[in-house]
């Protein structure tokens, strides 16, 4: 391993240990939407089912409309205090996207046109025969990959974060009119901490892990 690689490691391990949730956030300081855009952009190189791309990302940064969520959210204050709250959502229809996401593969010379078709076709057909309780479960998962990542850019960035699941997914879709094809997966607070967040315990790693049997 180079010197450089030691560093990037040393980075990203830093960055794992200095990430912690916080709740209280100085409600004066604004992130830009040109930050939050380039952080989001940093964020979607994140894996996802099919390279599918299901996250949408609804950012609220209005003062009026963030009063509006906080009874949503259980009164949260972290949703009045932060400079943004991100509700990433899965897009039921992002299967509808293979032609297009695809079509970079074929300009960039990593797939030819006809294997592109194909894999075109077996992806809106499997995708497209699937209940929404199942797309739904297929977009939690790739939701949780791209909202660990953001929170690691944000952190990188100077910025805190907390992930929230304690708020109400239908009256969020009501009272911000999401299309029906968008649903609500969780809420990301993000800002500047008021306070210096503190580690939280975390069960030794021998406690959860097996290898190769329960026995």
């Amino acid at each position: 391993m180079s010197h450089v690689e030691e560093l990037q490691l040393q980075d990203i391990y830093a960055l794992m240990n200095e990430r912690h949730s916080v709740r209280s956030y100085d409600p004066t300081f604004k992130i830009s939407r040109e930050e939050m855009t380039e952080m989001l952009e940093l964020s979607a190189t994140a894996p996802s089912s099919s390279n599918l791309q299901p996250w949408r990302f609804l950012v609220i940064d209005d003062a009026d409309l963030k009063q509006k969520l906080l009874p949503i959210a259980n009164n949260q204050q972290q949703v009045i205090e932060a400079s943004a709250v991100i509700a990433v959502l899965g897009d039921l229809r992002s299967f509808e996207q293979a032609e297009a996401i695809y079509s970079k593969s074929v300009e960039g010379g990593f797939m030819t046109e006809e294997i592109k078709q194909g894999f075109v076709e077996r992806l809106q057909k499997t995708y497209g025969g699937l209940p929404p309780e199942r797309l739904h479960l297929i977009n939690t998962f790739d939701a949780g990959l791209i909202t660990m990542q953001l929170m690691l850019v944000a952190k990188a960035k100077g910025y805190d974060t907390v992930p929230m699941g304690g708020y109400n997914a239908e009256k969020f879709a009501e009272a911000f009119e999401l299309p029906e094809t968008l649903k609500p997966i969780l809420l990301l607070a993000i800002g500047k901490a008021a306070k210096p967040a503190h580690s939280t315990p975390r069960l030794p790693v021998e406690q959860v892990t097996y290898w190769n049997t329960f026995k």
